[in-house]
């Protein structure tokens, strides 16, 4: 069998319209040594037959996987099983990567590197973060993150396989926010190093089939996702780590849910009954993070109302 030094993974799911433009940003790498894995989740649209027309007609090693639809994460995992690559890279069907996104990536001596993701919205590019060193501990990205200093996704990164599979490390079923982020968390406590790049070479790309309208309150769930990653760290000796989570990652990830909600023009009530019920007020409560944020989060907790209210007026004036 033959083995490679990267593997690319791919999970597609009715993603007729994007995934041709995808697979062959990925087919035209200026990086030879790696496999394609498609993981057809289901489909019922063409996009089976699109995949197998691309890679059937390209020079590189590929495998499509076609499955019952189980979901994200499912299709993730099972591309984790079969690939044979020293390193992992993950590229979601309607994003879009640069030609030289493999050669980035790889150096083959860092447990993990990373390159630039920007978020996509027709002609708007979000603005990526710059990194002075090229060289960070894993322990201080975790930080980093935790802390939400930096925006971060886990498709920019390249991830070694030994370590994901010694550690049995696969993503949550089941879970529509915050299972990819957790993968990486979790990921990044068995390696030491994580080489930095600052080339854009990853777009997320946004669509109107994907607002967070059709999510209804599914964004709150992440809560529970960092939950049990503390728990996780914690079964490894990483309390400091469990302890930043809640007491800054989680709070923020709630406030920041809760402020996407209300820019959507998400009812105030439902917003403030659906946060009764999942406890978040308490778990907000626990923030001990930046002066500018416990001012925000200390006067939502005091008066919901007036928060409220005063948030809209300057949204309004804004707008």
């Amino acid at each position: 069998m033959d083995n490679f030094k990267v593997s690319v993974i791919v999970p597609v799911y009715n993603c007729c319209e994007y995934i041709g433009s995808t697979l062959d940003a990925i087919i035209n790498q200026d990086f030879e040594d790696f496999e394609i894995i498609v993981i057809d989740d289901g489909s019922t649209d063409n996009s089976l037959e699109i995949i197998k027309e691309k890679l059937s007609t390209s020079t590189r090693h590929y495998e499509i996987i076609h499955q019952e639809n189980a979901g994200v994460s499912c299709a993730r995992n099972r591309g984790i099983e079969i690939a044979r690559g020293d390193y992992l890279v993950f590229v979601d069907a309607d994003d879009f990567i640069t030609k030289n996104h493999l050669s980035q990536l790889y150096n083959g001596k860092t447990d993990f590197s990373l390159t630039q993701f920007v978020k996509k919205d027709g002609e708007h590019l979000s603005k990526p973060h710059h990194f002075t060193e090229k060289l960070i501990s894993c322990d201080d990205f975790i930080r980093m993150e935790l802390n939400m200093e930096i925006p971060f996704h886990f498709c920019q990164l390249m991830y070694k396989t030994s370590i994901v599979n010694e550690n049995n490390i696969r993503f949550t079923p089941n879970v529509v926010y915050g299972e990819d982020t957790e993968f990486a968390l979790k990921t990044f406590i068995f390696g030491e190093n994580i080489s930095l790049g600052n080339e854009i070479t990853y777009y997320y790309v946004q669509h109107d089939e994907s607002a967070i309208r059709t999510s209804e309150f599914k964004r709150f769930e992440v809560v529970n996702i960092f939950e049990n990653l503390a728990q996780y760290y914690r079964s490894h000796g990483k309390d400091e780590l469990a302890n930043l989570i809640v007491t800054s990652r989680i709070p923020k990830a709630i406030f920041g849910n809760m402020n996407y909600f209300f820019y959507n023009d998400y009812n105030f009530e439902d917003v403030i009954e659906k946060m009764h019920q999942l406890d978040l007020f308490e778990k907000l409560s626990k923030f001990e993070g930046d002066s500018k944020s416990k001012f925000k989060i200390k006067l939502f907790l005091l008066n919901p109302n007036i928060y409220y209210k005063v948030w809209k007026k300057i949204k309004n004036s804004i707008d």
